[in-house]
């Protein structure tokens, strides 16, 4: 049996009451839950990772008339334009996610290519609903028509092989920025979930398409980097960087894959901005301790039992389960507590949204189900003190500063 199995059905059958908690504790009758809201409609929202185009790919979608729909109301996945509006996004990038075994198999370039064609699809298809988002002008102009930008940005630089050329290309197919590797060292840099580190950092190669980003104009995305890439990156790049869904390591310290405290202050040193990851794994490392201690349990009692998971039975044990075992999310708050330890190290100029909806499947947290909840982060932050003005920089100022400077840096 799959553990990771176990645990989402753990995870499904505790979701309807987790909601029904949600609705009680985020009250539209609370006048500073309504003051939220008001400003998740009044400002940009803009996120750095939604992962929808690799979801919808996984979904085998084609955009012929019974498939148009799917982007715009959706009982599935996180992100849809009817939720997106209930919840004040505009802006959210668009995921180009590579997986690392194009890297072996080949084919990274046209995965990629797909995956545009898919995003600039679903714009030809909805013109009254989304529209492209190239530069942050172009979104400013699209938020006052009230149309949602799908700006992209592209997650493992595989798909530049070893072409430098490819990076202009990706600019000019409309990618905003690049995630130098992800899951498996590339033939840009090592990766922080990868134990070989054959470049110790950036390869040569990588050097030089860090280089080229800032000519062209393409943020460079630090998060999946290794920490030593981090290091070679801010030394090397002209511009400020960006971790598009990244989180603090703080609250997770053997998480490599999250930012250390003198990282986080070296990024906002130099400009950057981090955007923090909901997923619950990014937020609590408790979070991933109950997850191991409960998949064991539950095993165990599979074992003893000679259940097969997928039985009646099996489902039987596993409501059982539940009753006696606590949530294995995080919560809204625990967000908040992310961002509060980015602006005591690096100020309220550096920190961002990155939530990676669609793409940390149901590990999301308590409050931030999918993309129509962004009121109850604002909620959140307006009772821990924060000004209007220092949410705004959180939902867009903060990137558009970054994605301006980038811009400028490389002369567009």
């Amino acid at each position: 049996m799959k553990a990771a199995n176990i645990i989402l059905i753990i995870i499904l059958l505790t979701s309807c009451t987790q909601k029904m908690q949600e609705a009680t504790r985020f009250s539209s009758e609370d006048p500073l839950m309504k003051r939220a809201h008001e400003i998740a409609q009044k400002y940009i929202i803009t996120d750095g990772h939604v992962d929808l185009p690799y979801r919808l790919k996984t979904m085998n979608f084609r955009l012929q008339k019974e498939l148009i729909g799917i982007p715009i109301e959706s009982e599935k996945g996180d992100f849809d334009w009817k939720r997106a509006k209930a919840g004040g996004l505009d802006a959210p990038f668009m995921s180009i996610y590579i997986p690392a075994s194009y890297q072996v198999d080949g084919g990274a370039k046209e995965f990629a290519d797909s995956l545009i064609n898919m995003v600039n699809g679903i714009i030809e298809a909805h013109p009254d609903k989304f529209a492209a988002g190239l530069n942050t002008s172009q979104v400013d102009a699209n938020f006052t028509k009230g149309l949602i930008s799908l700006p992209m940005g592209m997650e493992n630089g595989a798909p530049v092989e070893d072409d430098l050329k490819n990076v202009e290309y990706f600019y000019n197919r409309g990618i905003r920025y690049i995630t130098l590797t992800h899951s498996k060292v590339n033939q840009i840099c090592d990766s922080s979930y990868d134990q070989e580190r054959k470049w110790n950092g950036l390869s040569p190669f990588g050097r030089e398409v860090v280089q080229e980003m800032n000519r062209v104009g393409i943020m460079v995305d630090i998060s999946h980097v290794s920490d030593s890439t981090f290091y070679q990156v801010m030394d090397l790049s002209r511009a400020p960087v960006i971790a598009s869904h990244s989180s603090c390591r703080k609250f997770t310290p053997d998480f490599e894959r999250n930012m250390s405290d003198d990282m986080i202050r070296l990024l906002g040193k130099k400009g950057g901005v981090i955007q923090i990851n909901f997923g619950s794994t990014f937020l609590d490392s408790e979070v991933a301790k109950v997850n191991n201690a409960n998949r064991e349990k539950i095993m165990a009692i599979f074992e003893e039992r000679d259940i097969t998971f997928g039985s009646k039975e099996s489902d039987k044990v596993i409501e059982e389960f539940k009753k006696d075992n606590p949530s294995i999310y995080a919560d809204v708050e625990t967000v908040a507590n992310h961002i509060d330890h980015v602006v005591s190290l690096a100020g309220i100029d550096h920190v961002g949204i990155g939530s990676d909806y669609d793409g940390v499947g149901d590990s999301l947290p308590t409050g931030l189900k999918d993309v129509s909840a962004y009121p109850n982060l604002i909620y959140v932050l307006l009772k821990r003190g924060y000004s209007e003005d220092d949410i705004t920089k959180i939902c867009f100022k903060n990137v558009w500063r970054v994605w301006s400077q980038v811009e400028l840096i490389a002369g567009r």
